[in-house]
């Protein structure tokens, strides 16, 4: 069974009931603002599409809130540099099809680029080629409404409400970092970004969090260390 979960990538989920009702809480009050913004700049249609995508940051900024592709300049940026491409692939790309894949492709490798991976931004970029009239209708000025007011909207609400909550402090950064204890050695900066470098890929942990996992783990009298069967790489 663990094997099978592994396979279909059902990931550790440890937390508690309270901090999935919170995360859950602080969604609704988001995406009502949002469609509320939404819906004074689009017509119907359009405003469902977009919200859509906000509908994906919300889920990264109030489950994941420490995450590195939920921080402030992922979702802007992200958001922001999306939707740049999708409009100007819907301008200048004739073919429909193809005007999408590009503009999701692009989103993707801009967003590499520009350190500011966010999943939702895929979906903007698509719904500024995709979104109708509504949405094609509005230009470049998508890209500043609703696109960025919505963007800065929901950081906006990710900072208000986390912050009732002291575990989950929103950006990541006003997170309060444990005081090293004299003689302890600490994870350094340096072997976090090699280490990271050497798996050349993307991974969805903060370093501030991976480093706080790391003492946990060293500290934990339940921490042990499993060998390998010869099977388990295939």
């Amino acid at each position: 069974m663990q094997r099978v979960k592994q396979w279909i990538g059902i990931e550790l989920d440890e937390v508690s009931a309270k901090e999935k009702l919170i995360s859950a809480l602080g969604g609704l009050v988001a995406i009502c603002l949002l469609a509320a913004l939404s819906h004074q700049t689009l017509q119907f249609g359009g405003s469902g599409l977009l919200v859509a995508s906000m509908g994906a940051s919300a889920v990264l900024l109030f489950a994941v809130p420490h995450g590195p592709l939920s921080q402030p300049w992922p979702v802007l940026a992200g958001h922001g540099l999306s939707a740049l491409i999708g409009i100007l692939c819907a301008r200048y790309i004739p073919n429909p099809a193809l005007a999408a894949g590009c503009a999701v492709g692009l989103a993707i490798g801009v967003m590499h680029q520009c350190k500011c991976i966010h999943p939702p931004g895929g979906a903007t970029a698509l719904t500024a080629v995709i979104g109708g009239p509504g949405v094609t209708s509005l230009g470049f000025s998508f890209l500043w409404m609703p696109v960025l007011l919505n963007a800065l909207v929901i950081v906006l609400v990710a900072v208000a409400f986390n912050y009732a909550f002291k575990w989950r402090r929103y950006p990541a950064a006003f997170t309060r970092r444990p005081t090293p204890r004299p003689g302890e050695v600490r994870i350094s900066h340096e072997a976090v970004t090699a280490a990271l470098r050497s798996l050349d890929s993307f991974v969805d942990i903060s370093e501030d969090d991976l480093i706080r996992l790391a003492d946990l783990l060293a500290k934990s009298p339940q921490a042990w260390h499993e060998t390998a069967s010869p099977g388990d790489h295939i």
